[in-house]
């Protein structure tokens, strides 16, 4: 069970992050030094913690636009994303997962910002972030994407974004999920997809029974690992006008929830 700590970025995340950050590359002819690699990490997870302004980090951390630079330099050239990848890659290899059963649920990150990537719902402007969680609510994979496309339609774009190789046997997900075309979809990857029917559906035209719907008792599992996702602030309101800026801070988040399972 994980408690208020997981905000914590403890010496041994820390160094593993930093060993998969590459150096920053030294001019032979001199000039100023490289920033600190550690300092640069702490700053982000500050940023991603705290959800302020790049502003107002703490001086301790170094220069914001330091700090800013490095987080845009690394976003943009996929660093953080393969480290995310590493630390699912590492979950998997010491049999952590549990993908017997798998739960996906979207979550509403409103704009203030504008920016690419944005789409309009009731609520307003904003990005949904979708996750897909094994048994013990670890991310399984996670994706940012318009607000405006119903949720039964991003569930495959989830797949393109995998963090194990072995795929999950079956997937559950609320009334939202109850799609024929989803149901279709995930039966050709071979995954069993789980939703309770609307309301609407008429008998003849259902395809549950009471069995597998059993699976969604369980369904806070994801709701669980939304409210740890969404204990990030940073993340509650999207500020990046750039989609892959929010995405890499998504990612260094659920690289700090896996981390936290095999480091402690």
């Amino acid at each position: 069970m994980y408690t208020c700590d997981m905000l914590k970025l403890t010496d041994a995340q820390l160094d593993w992050v930093c060993e998969r950050i590459p150096d920053a590359p030294t001019n032979p002819q001199g000039g100023r030094p490289p920033a600190d690699k550690r300092k640069v990490v702490q700053g982000i997870f500050w940023m991603l913690d705290n959800g302020a302004k790049w502003k107002d980090l703490p001086p301790e951390y170094g220069a914001k636009s330091t700090v800013h630079r490095w987080f845009q330099t690394w976003v943009r050239e996929g660093v953080l994303e393969a480290i995310l990848r590493d630390a699912g890659r590492m979950v998997e290899q010491r049999g952590a997962y549990k993908l017997y059963e798998c739960f996906v649920d979207g979550t509403f990150s409103r704009a203030r910002g504008g920016g690419d990537g944005i789409g309009c719902t009731r609520a307003g402007k904003g990005v949904k972030i979708m996750v897909l969680v094994d048994a013990r609510g670890l991310p399984v994979a996670v994706d940012t994407m318009s607000a405006s496309p119903h949720e039964s339609t991003l569930v495959q774009g989830l797949f393109d974004f995998m963090l194990t190789e072995e795929p999950p046997e079956r997937i559950v997900g609320d009334k939202a999920y109850d799609s024929d075309p989803l149901d279709q979809a995930m039966a050709a990857c071979g995954v069993e997809m789980i939703a309770p029917h609307r309301s609407n559906r008429k008998p003849e035209n259902k395809t549950q029974d009471g069995r597998p719907l059993r699976r969604y008792k369980r369904r806070w599992t994801v709701e669980r690992t939304i409210g740890w996702i969404q204990n990030f602030r940073r993340l509650c309101i999207r500020w990046e006008k750039s989609t892959t800026l929010f995405q890499g801070f998504l990612h260094f988040a659920c690289t700090m929830l896996l981390l936290k399972q095999v480091l402690g």
